[in-house]
């Protein structure tokens, strides 16, 4: 799975530097689209390096076979490591970032301002190419550890996620459904690596991290140390569906870990694959071809098992903003229902942001 990963950013970060050249500089044509993921220990990063792959495509390069065999012609896409969906969202909203990766649940409060991002302003820029894939709240243990679930972690050392992460805010959301207050859990705020190292040596009692399984992470966790997954149901998955639209019942299957031989009950939502609203429609269209063209699965199919996940039949699975115009075109085409995806709002001049 690793190799066929870093395969895909290799892939994309050769073309980045054979087209920044100063011959191929000369070529108008080329453009450049960052896609934010997050840090390299996370799900995001992985799979941004597999999309860049896909829909990148040499000016110099051999002809397509077809038009659903390759990339965007002259398009050169880089995965980049980011704080995670806080940060694309803010970056990708103020023009800052041509696209990212960001959950669902987080976009929907980033696009209306309110909830745990209402102190960040409403995001109006912000459109969608893609929900890619279905993530799921982890939540780690040591195999050892007398903690069985998420209201035992009362008093413990938790790593949380980096400040402006998407786990940061999972996390928050989390430990406030089980009834924590700010001081009822000791919160580190880590990233993914740095967690899994501080488990390792028992200076953190457990973990919290978003993602699709197997997240890097926590799989090199679990091949280290013997490791537990809590549960995240009954009344906490409750509260959590209740309080927050875009979270869902999930699971995570039995063996996605080294000696986690059991289904974990937890709580998931949609990777959403955001774009400012004023990105070019022609190349949103092209993008989100590409995409979902016959050459990129097969590197999808390489990453198991989320490749799996990321198929065009579910690519409105869980949107939670408004389709661009772009994508919108090409789902049209392909004869799938867009009407019922939410709408941009109306600004203040009259016109849709």
């Amino acid at each position: 799975m690793l190799t066929c990963c870093w395969r895909g950013l290799a892939c994309a970060s050769l073309l980045f530097v054979a087209l920044a050249s100063p011959g191929a500089a000369a070529q108008s044509e080329t453009r450049f689209f960052r896609i934010g993921t997050a840090s390299t220990g996370g799900s995001f990063f992985e799979i941004g390096a597999l999309v860049a792959a896909a829909i990148s495509s040499p000016v110099e390069g051999a002809a397509c076979a077809s038009a659903d065999g390759c990339g965007v012609p002259g398009l050169v896409a880089v995965a980049q490591a980011t704080q995670g969906s806080i940060e694309n969202l803010r970056l990708v909203n103020a023009g800052q970032l041509e696209s990212g990766f960001a959950q669902a649940d987080l976009a929907a409060m980033a696009y209306a301002g309110i909830g745990a991002l209402a102190q960040q302003g409403a995001m109006p820029h912000l459109r969608v190419i893609a929900s890619l894939f279905p993530e799921a709240l982890h939540v780690v243990v040591r195999a050892d550890s007398p903690i069985r679930s998420v209201e035992g972690l009362a008093g413990k050392a938790v790593a949380v996620g980096e400040p402006n992460s998407g786990a940061a805010v999972n996390a928050k959301v989390l430990l406030a459904a089980a009834g924590f207050g700010e001081d009822d859990v000791t919160r580190r705020s880590l990233r993914p690596a740095q967690a899994a190292e501080e488990m390792k040596a028992g200076t953190v009692d457990a973990l919290i991290l978003a993602g699709s399984q197997p997240i890097p992470a926590i799989q090199e966790l679990a091949a280290s140390i013997p490791v537990r997954l809590l549960p995240v149901d009954g009344n906490v998955a409750a509260r959590l569906e209740r309080e927050f639209g875009f979270y869902r019942r999930a699971t995570i299957p039995a063996g996605s870990y080294r000696n986690v031989d059991t289904d974990t009950p937890s709580v998931g939502f949609s990777a959403l694959w955001i774009v400012g609203a004023d990105a070019d429609s022609d190349l949103v269209y092209d993008i989100t071809r590409a995409v979902w063209s016959a050459n990129a699965a097969r590197l999808f199919a390489g990453l198991e098992p989320v490749g799996r996940e990321i198929r065009l039949a579910d690519a409105l699975k869980g949107v939670s903003l408004p389709l661009h115009p772009g994508a919108a075109r090409f789902y049209r085409e392909h004869g799938m229902a867009i009407d019922s995806l939410p709408e941009a709002k109306a600004s203040a001049e009259g016109t849709t942001q």
